[in-house]
């Protein structure tokens, strides 16, 4: 496929870039300062800002499809990142005919939040309320639109190794405090795009 990587200078934007080299796939990476990124053989880069919609339709020139793995990194203000980025995204998707979008977002956001044990549920009611309140109002834009998105619900992320021994479902039962590592996240991106298992579908991810 040839890939479209949003945010791809962060910790699981580069697990995506990689494993996407790895397996065969043409990835151009979208990032504000490309000077962030490691050159490798196979993959373009594209400058721009995240809500700069003339720059992501020229670079979304003859994609199969796009990857979202924007974040505020340590940040806990949203500084509506996510619900800016997306609708600065899709109008150029939807005129290009690229429809197919995985977008990474966090279990807590929304209707997850009540799934969520009462420890996490604590942390990201104190912590990243606001953040997650962003992502839930690029997620209900992103409804509208006929893209075929998936939206992919990591619990608490770790710099661990891809193991591929993970849970992946609509509902997920939870307790303490769940992990899943970056390098996880990425592997199951790569195949949902391949087995469009979650197409218009929230899906959590976890150990």
């Amino acid at each position: 496929m040839k890939l479209l990587v949003l945010g791809a200078t962060g910790a699981t934007g580069q697990q995506v870039v990689g494993q996407a080299l790895q397996a065969g796939h043409e990835v151009t990476a979208y990032v504000r300062n490309p000077s962030k990124l490691a050159r490798e053989p196979g993959l373009r880069v594209a400058a721009g800002d995240a809500a700069d919609a003339g720059a992501l339709e020229r670079a979304l020139q003859d994609k199969d499809a796009v990857v979202s793995t924007l974040g505020r990194r340590r940040s806990f203000r949203s500084e509506q990142l996510f619900s800016r980025s997306m609708k600065a995204l899709a109008p150029p998707m939807e005129r290009r005919g690229v429809r197919r979008l995985v977008l990474m977002s966090s279990f807590g956001v929304g209707e997850s939040l009540r799934e969520a044990p009462p420890l996490l549920r604590l942390h990201y009611r104190v912590f990243l309320h606001g953040i997650f309140a962003d992502k839930k109002a690029a997620e209900d834009y992103l409804r509208t639109t006929r893209l075929e998105w998936t939206f992919v619900y990591p619990v608490i992320l770790t710099d661990g190794p891809r193991t591929g021994q993970y849970r992946a479902g609509e509902r997920l039962e939870l307790h303490g405090w769940p992990t899943i590592s970056r390098a996880d996240v990425a592997d199951f991106i790569l195949a949902e795009l391949r087995n469009r298992a979650y197409i218009r579908k929230t899906v959590v991810l976890s150990y």
